[in-house]
């Protein structure tokens, strides 16, 4: 068997475990599910904290969930550390405004592709703090726990997902081209 570590794509079943085993760390040691829109929102928390000062905590969000960096703040950071470390010891790292895929359905512009994820990254952001938990929070930790939400969640992700990229590539981009 070949080092694993180096390999570009790594087996999903054991990916799927190495998750559930870290679920069940953070349960163990943090008694809380994993989750990263969250410190997401406490670090925005954080920046405006820099320009209102204490204002910031009479908002009913942040005196729910205040500004600071907690443990899942590492666990961002882990999951970038991770990506590059992987992408780096396989040889597959390179840095590119649009990838391939993009290019083929969207055209080269890197203007149009950081647009577009912006875009995307705010409507995510956004759906994430409106169902108070993202992708990892509602699908990861709540189909562990076998919560109904959870994977009520993961059929509506799919279905959102599938239902927008085919907006996205069959309707949106052939009319901007």
């Amino acid at each position: 068997m070949a080092n694993w570590w180096s390999q570009p794509e790594w087996s999903p079943y054991w990916a799927g475990a190495g998750i559930g085993v870290l679920s069940w760390l953070a349960f163990l040691f943090s008694d809380k599910a994993l989750g990263c829109s969250t410190p997401f929102a406490r670090g925005s928390g954080l920046v405006e904290r820099l320009f209102r000062g204490r204002a910031v905590l009479d908002k009913p969000y942040y005196q729910a969930h205040p500004p600071a960096l907690t443990w899942d703040t590492m666990l961002i950071i882990g999951v970038l550390l991770g990506a590059f470390a992987s992408a780096w010891l396989s040889g597959a790292f390179e840095l590119r405004w649009v990838p391939e895929v993009w290019r083929g359905a969207a055209g080269s512009s890197p203007w149009v592709r950081a647009i577009a994820a912006l875009a995307g990254g705010i409507a995510m952001g956004f759906g994430a703090r409106w169902a108070d938990g993202c992708t990892s929070g509602h699908g990861i930790s709540g189909t562990l726990q076998l919560a109904v939400s959870g994977w009520l969640a993961v059929v509506c992700f799919f279905v959102g997902g599938i239902a927008t990229a085919m907006v996205i590539f069959h309707v949106l981009l052939p009319v901007a081209r």
